[in-house]
């Protein structure tokens, strides 16, 4: 039997806001002609570059939060930063921020999950959520290359929305959604993730008459250990 693919580092950012109705996170639709989770409404995120990690000073654990301010910036046009003086690095990122003397503002992120992509999977990645808040006076928008729409969204709505079809959600997202349901406002989700340990999950797939299982800790505190999934188990 052939080894498993290698999990890729990557970062994803739940981006949050009080609403008038309550907590709204935003959310990208996914290309369709993009390899992973085409045309799925997603949190946007993505690989842990070399420069992320120079950023970080040569930490692998800051280089995910590094990763997850530097993808909200390209993917959503927000800037989670601080005053500082940034290390010397290649990149777009780097430049912009040394440009501003700006540092990553990574104190500011909380860590909410932490998901590596089952090992039958050709195309693997070792992904960890963080939440953040909406900085005053930033708008977000989507790319308009890697995602083609955005939506400021309260999770319970986007969970309904792929109940019904209406939007495409891969089996991680509608997970997060889900746990993310459970708070009413910013504070509240950031101040349930500051006090909670994060459980790493690796579904196991097995097949039932009702279709296909993942299997995930009960510790990771997703409401149960088995669920029926729509979709690829893909982040």
């Amino acid at each position: 039997m052939p080894d498993p693919a290698p999990a890729r580092p990557a970062s994803t950012v739940l981006l949050l806001r009080d609403g008038r109705d309550g907590l709204e996170v935003f959310m990208v639709v996914r290309h369709h002609e993009i390899d992973f989770a085409s045309g799925a409404l997603v949190f946007p995120g993505g690989r842990v570059e070399a420069a992320d990690t120079v950023l970080a000073g040569g930490d692998p654990a800051g280089a995910f939060r590094v990763a997850a301010v530097r993808e909200t910036w390209e993917e959503c046009g927000i800037l989670l930063t601080i005053p500082g003086s940034p290390v010397a690095a290649e990149g777009d990122f780097a430049a912009m921020l040394a440009a501003r003397a700006l540092v990553p503002d990574i104190g500011g992120l909380a860590p909410f999950a932490h998901w590596i992509t089952p090992e039958p999977v050709p195309k693997r990645y070792d992904t960890h959520f963080f939440l953040a808040a909406a900085p005053e006076g930033q708008d977000a928008v989507h790319d308009g290359h890697e995602a083609v729409d955005s939506v400021w969204i309260r999770p319970a709505d986007a969970l309904a929305a792929g109940a019904a079809g209406s939007r495409k959600l891969v089996f991680p997202t509608r997970m997060n959604l889900t746990k993310l349901a459970r708070h009413r406002s910013v504070a509240e989700a950031f101040a349930v993730a500051q006090a909670t340990p994060v459980v790493t999950v690796m579904p196991q797939m097995s097949m039932s008459p009702a279709g296909r299982v993942l299997r995930i800790p009960a510790a990771a505190d997703y409401g149960g250990e088995e669920f029926l999934a729509g979709d690829p188990p893909s982040m």
